[in-house]
C-alpha cells in the first residue's frame, strides 16, 4: 500500500508538471522586428555616389516614392543637409490619391550633421505606395559619376523605392516630375516591420 501511495504521488507531480510545461509550451512570443533605415542601401544600390552640394538654388519639393514590402510603421525621419535650416518642412503623401498624410518640420540647426526627428508611429500598409518629400533650397544631388539613369525598382531591405520626385516652388505640392539619374537627398526614414 506504501508503494501504491509512492507511486500516486510521483505520478500526480509528474502530471501536474506536464499541465503546467504544456501552458508554457502554447505561448505565442510575438516577433520583434529590427528598425531599419533603407537609405544607405539605396545608395549602394543606384550607385549614386557622386556628390555635390546645391546651397540657395531655387525652392523644389522632392523626395522618393516607395512601398513598403511588409506591413510595419515609420517611427523617426532623418536627413542631412548641406546648410542650416531650422523649418525644413517633410511631407509623406498618399501616392494614389496624393493627400498629405503627415507633415513635419525638421530644425537642420548645423550643416552636413545628420537630425533624426522621432515622430508619432505612422503606419503603412504592405505593397501601398506612398512619397516622402522636402521642401528645401538646398540639397545634395547624388549620382553616378557618369551621370547616367539608374532601373528603379530598388530594393532597400522592407522598402521598394520606386522614383525620385520634384516639383518647383515652396508650396506644398506633391511633386509631378520624374528623375532617374540623381537623388536630391538626404531624407529617408526609420522603418519597422510590425507583422
Amino acid at each position: 500500500m506504501k508503494i501504491f501511495k509512492v507511486m500516486f504521488a510521483l505520478l500526480s507531480i509528474a502530471f501536474f508538471s506536464a499541465s503546467c510545461s504544456s501552458d508554457d509550451d502554447n505561448e505565442v512570443v510575438a516577433p520583434v522586428f529590427e528598425t531599419e533605415n533603407p537609405l544607405a542601401t539605396y545608395y549602394a544600390e543606384t550607385g549614386f555616389n557622386t556628390s555635390v552640394n546645391f546651397i540657395n538654388s531655387g525652392d523644389y519639393e522632392f523626395g522618393l516614392v516607395f512601398t513598403p514590402t511588409v506591413k510595419g510603421k515609420i517611427k523617426a525621419i532623418t536627413l542631412k543637409m548641406p546648410d542650416a535650416n531650422p523649418t525644413l518642412r517633410v511631407t509623406i503623401w498618399d501616392f494614389a490619391s496624393k493627400a498629405v498624410l503627415r507633415s513635419e518640420t525638421l530644425n537642420v540647426a548645423t550643416a552636413d550633421v545628420a537630425v533624426t526627428k522621432v515622430i508619432g508611429e505612422m503606419a503603412l500598409e504592405k505593397d501601398k505606395k506612398y512619397v516622402i518629400t522636402m521642401n528645401s533650397n538646398d540639397w545634395y544631388k547624388k549620382s553616378k559619376a557618369d551621370n547616367t539613369n539608374i532601373v528603379y525598382p530598388i530594393t532597400a531591405g522592407n522598402i521598394r523605392f520606386e522614383e525620385y520626385r520634384w516639383v518647383s516652388g515652396s508650396a506644398q505640392l506633391f511633386p509631378t516630375n520624374i528623375s532617374a539619374n540623381y537623388n536630391g537627398g538626404d531624407l529617408s526614414f526609420d522603418f519597422q516591420q510590425t507583422e
